[in-house]
């Protein structure tokens, strides 16, 4: 992984967000969890409401992710499952269909003191 300054890391965070509400994403939240483990920076989590917009979210994460200077290391999770992991190093995306993110309610277990809310969309 390469090193990174901070800006750069929160920037590329922004820009996982701004792609999400894009493409007509909801409930899209960032959050900082330095704070809380020293895996990653922060998390985004996107509530995608169908295949077809996950799949094109996917693709345009790799491409915008990658021309703001991160790279992708692994994607964890199927479409057909509600649940897709994009691991950006630094930055972790979660996309999730409605039912899955209820179902799992990471949001909760995870924005608690100290991690803090960045950004929350609608």
């Amino acid at each position: 992984m390469s090193k990174q300054s901070d800006e750069n890391i929160l920037k590329i965070a922004k820009k996982a967000v701004d792609v999400a509400s894009d493409k007509q994403a909801t409930d899209i939240l960032l959050i900082d969890i330095k704070a809380v483990g020293t895996f990653a920076d922060f998390f985004v989590f996107v509530t995608v409401d169908n295949s077809r917009l996950m799949n094109a979210l996917i693709d345009d994460l790799k491409v915008s992710i990658k021309q703001e200077g991160a790279e992708l290391f692994h994607i964890e999770g199927e479409i057909d499952s509600g649940w897709v992991l994009m691991d950006f190093g630094n930055t972790i995306v979660h996309l999730f269909s409605p039912d899955t993110r209820k179902y799992y309610d990471l949001d909760s277990l995870w924005l608690k003191p100290p991690a803090k809310q960045i950004i929350k969309i609608q």
